[in-house]
């Protein structure tokens, strides 16, 4: 019976001893041993066997990156104004040993490191260049934080302002400093807006100007243009009817008593009107009064020549109208008629006057003349033209 108890006391204290002699220390953990109150080893993570009743585990350290966010501190500005500041710390221990024999509690000591760090570097700026250089700010903390926390086996890996907060009454005055610049941005681009419109607006006039411009002047030339040819084709079609006209005369060979009858026919319509006062009697009435009863006189309504004109000129103007080519060549034939005197004129001129007398200018020549009919002979005397009215024969008894 005492064997048996004694045995089962050897087993519970074989127990008690592996189980005081094993440690299971997690991932991620360090654990630090101490034999009799004194740094013995660190233990890392799994399985790990220790001295029993000599060596205790004193801490395990935790080997993750650890956040930590402290409460806003007031902190005074450069510019005299007191602002919140609640910042965030991301660590993590790298020296298990430091951490746990160097500083007390690491977690108050960076508290207290970040609350002296931040006021020393807020208030040696503004509060605009705190509002706009975060950034900044969080390079400067970490820099002083991570230089401070180094012989404690703690490594600073980020350090960010969770929050800076102004005094109502700031804030109240930054909202109006931004009201206000809104509203000039706002009135910069409305006049840059109204600007370019009008300078649009302007080119647009000037472009539409300039079409308009050019369209008057595209239209001024082709109207001068088909004035230009209007008159060109007025002016030959009055040439070719003064040829004819002429050519009609020339072949009628008309007396001096039709010019006179003719001149007398004219005088009326030189009074035609009613704002004509005056009258003023032209000094070749005479010759033509006088021309003119010399041809009554002698012709007495029957004129002597019953041999008519030498030439008759017809014109049938149903066949005119329907037989268009033949006026056509008429014309063309009087046309080449005229281009030929032209051009016995130029040569004459360039000959000295065709075989004239020295020293006399050369004669025009005359257009040609159509064959004359029979006519009784008439006496021929220098200076005599054929334009005369014939001797009337004397008058019945």
């Amino acid at each position: 019976m005492f064997l048996w108890i004694t045995l089962g006391i050897i087993v519970v204290l074989a127990i008690v001893v592996l189980l005081k002699a094993v440690r299971i220390v997690p991932q991620a953990y360090a654990g630090i041993v101490e034999r009799f109150g004194k740094y013995r080893i660190t233990l890392t993570a799994g399985l790990n066997i220790v001295t029993p009743f000599v060596d205790r585990v004193r801490y395990q350290i935790d080997l993750r990156e650890q956040v930590v966010s402290f409460p806003p501190q007031p902190v005074i500005t450069e510019d005299n104004l007191v602002v919140s500041i609640d910042t965030v710390i991301y660590f993590q221990v790298t020296n298990p040993v430091a951490a746990t024999y160097e500083i007390a509690n690491y977690i108050q000591a960076i508290e207290q490191l970040t609350m002296t760090t931040l006021r020393n570097i807020i208030g040696g700026i503004t509060l605009e260049q705190a509002l706009t250089s975060r950034d900044d700010i969080n390079q400067s903390l970490r820099g002083v934080l991570d230089e401070a926390t180094g012989r404690w086996g703690i490594r600073v890996n980020r350090v960010e302002l969770k929050g800076i907060d102004p005094p109502p009454s700031i804030k109240d005055s930054m909202e109006k400093q931004m009201r206000a610049d809104r509203d000039k941005r706002a009135a910069i681009l409305t006049a840059e807006g109204s600007r370019q419109a009008a300078i649009l607006t302007a080119e647009g006039a000037k472009q539409a100007a300039i079409l308009t411009a050019e369209g008057d002047r595209e239209a001024v030339i082709l109207r001068s243009q088909g004035d230009r040819e209007s008159r060109i084709l007025r002016a030959q079609g009055e040439g070719q009817a003064i040829l004819t006209v002429f050519q009609a005369i020339h072949d009628g060979s008309p007396d001096q008593a039709l010019l006179a009858y003719q001149y007398l026919q004219m005088l009326p319509k030189i009074a035609e009107g009613d704002a004509n006062k005056v009258w003023i009697v032209p000094s070749e009435i005479g010759r033509a009064l006088e021309g003119l009863g010399s041809a009554v006189g002698s012709i007495q309504g029957i004129p002597a020549d019953t041999a008519g004109p030498k030439q008759r000129v017809d014109y049938d103007t149903g066949s005119a109208l329907d037989q268009s080519g033949e006026v056509g060549e008429s014309l063309a034939s009087a046309h080449e008629q005229v281009a030929a005197a032209i051009a016995a004129a130029e040569a004459a001129a360039r000959t000295g006057g065709g075989g004239g007398k020295p020293g006399q200018p050369p004669q025009p020549p005359q257009p040609p003349q159509p064959p004359q009919p029979d006519q009784p002979d008439q006496p021929s005397q220098p200076g005599a033209s054929r334009m005369e009215p014939p001797e009337a024969p004397p008058p019945r008894q």
